[in-house]
């Protein structure tokens, strides 16, 4: 949307309906351990705490689809889920004999939560969205908000969200859901419509349409307690709440009443922000089969070394954590990092530096490649060099890395990368 005055009178007709998406990824846990182990494909997997012989306390963080229909849900005690799909002991990896036949029909997989596993993931998610949008609101490690009204138009809107989900399905080999909406609460709404695997289009004109069917507990921000409470004053579905008179709802809800009202029809002025600076920035790059040469990957490595140091330069960014990632098929994920001692903007550094972590690396079959710039920090200074970090760092200084870094000035001038 363009910014700067209008001529008066034109504001309306010239104004366009935000395209908003929600992207949600379906099951996401369970989605993350079958990248490790294509083999749980169409199983039941269960993702939680728990449920290894002798504990008693824990619960169930993600239940795949399969899960879900032997009654396992999300937050459920693990002991339920215990009772409803006992664990497929005889196919555990750490199980001594493995031998499929010997699978009872209603048992599922069970893994332990993996947060490290499921961030490196995400962050590849994270990547595709922040290339497909000018704006991405991340909300939580499995879903976002993206404005991409300057991307796209209405009319090819349902081609811009397929075109998101099959980059994030071939690229990373995961499934979400996409809603597309003019505002962030009905995009939100429309990628749970129709999930798994969905994808949802509700234009401008069809948005009361849309939403006027729907029960009440699948309004945005509306729990179990509430949905109750709106069933007790006779409003069972969307376009109810949508025709009552507001003040009613006022009175039960509080301020939260008139906006249950406005949501319903089709109301919400919020605009998609981002939340908060990011922790990092980081591309990159799967090859059509694994590769073993070293030519190839190091190539990669040095042109997404280039592209994270240039975004970081564009954000006004400075990092201190340089790190490389390596995935080895089937989907074997290793990280290497090393953590600078001040924070920097020097991208010929983070070339070399990524190609020295990927070196153990240089003659294994790898099928992606990574590079990442972390531990940000955004401020309006000059630019930070490594001179001031220089001297001790080939050992020959005073002190701890700490105290040395904290003796040191960030406008000291650029070093060369012989330096450091």
């Amino acid at each position: 949307m363009a910014d700067g005055p209008r001529l008066p009178g034109v504001e309306d007709e010239d104004e366009e309906d935000p395209i908003v998406l929600h992207v949600d990824a379906d099951c996401f846990y369970a989605a993350c351990e079958r990248l490790r182990e294509p083999e749980l494909e169409g199983e039941p997997v269960v993702v939680g705490m728990g449920y290894e012989p002798g504990e008693t306390n824990g619960a169930v963080a993600t239940a795949s689809y399969e899960a879900r229909e032997f009654g396992v849900e999300s937050a459920q005690a693990i002991s339920t889920a215990l009772e409803r799909l006992p664990r497929r002991a005889a196919l555990e990896p750490d199980a001594a004999d493995h031998d499929p036949d010997l699978a009872e029909p209603e048992t599922g997989h069970y893994r332990p939560v993996d947060l490290d596993y499921y961030e490196s993931v995400a962050s590849d998610v994270q990547d595709i969205l922040h290339d497909c949008a000018d704006v991405v609101r991340e909300v939580s490690i499995d879903e976002a908000y993206l404005e991409v009204t300057d991307r796209t138009a209405w009319e090819v809107a349902d081609g811009f969200a397929r075109h998101v989900k099959d980059r994030i399905r071939r690229e990373v080999g995961i499934v979400v859901s996409v809603g597309a909406a003019p505002t962030m609460s009905a995009a939100k709404i429309a990628s749970d419509f129709d999930k798994p695997d969905g994808l949802t289009v509700v234009r401008p004109g069809e948005l009361r349409e849309f939403l006027a069917p729907l029960e009440v507990d699948l309004l945005h921000g509306v729990g179990p307690v509430t949905a109750r409470e709106l069933r007790e004053m006779g409003l069972e579905t969307a376009g109810d709440v949508a025709a009552a008179d507001p003040e009613p709802l006022v009175e039960r809800f509080g301020e939260r009443g008139r906006e249950l009202y406005d949501r319903a029809r089709g109301e919400d002025d919020r605009r998609v922000e981002p939340k908060g600076d990011p922790k990092s920035f980081s591309r990159e790059s799967a090859f059509a089969e694994p590769v073993a040469e070293p030519e190839p990957k190091y190539e990669q490595i040095e042109t997404l070394a280039a592209a994270v140091a240039d975004r970081a330069r564009r954000e006004g960014a400075l990092y201190r954590t340089v790190g490389v990632k390596a995935v080895e098929p089937p989907f074997e994920v290793n990280t290497r990092e090393r953590s600078l001692p001040g924070p920097i903007d020097q991208p010929e550094l983070v070339e070399r530096i990524a190609r020295e972590l990927f070196a153990e690396f240089e003659r294994d079959p790898v099928r992606k490649v990574g590079v990442r710039v972390a531990n940000l920090e955004f401020a309006a200074a000059d630019q930070t060099s490594l001179e001031g970090w220089a001297d001790g760092a080939d050992g020959s200084g005073g002190g701890t890395e700490t105290e040395r870094a904290a003796d040191s000035t960030p406008d000291a001038g650029q070093a060369s990368l012989e330096d450091f």
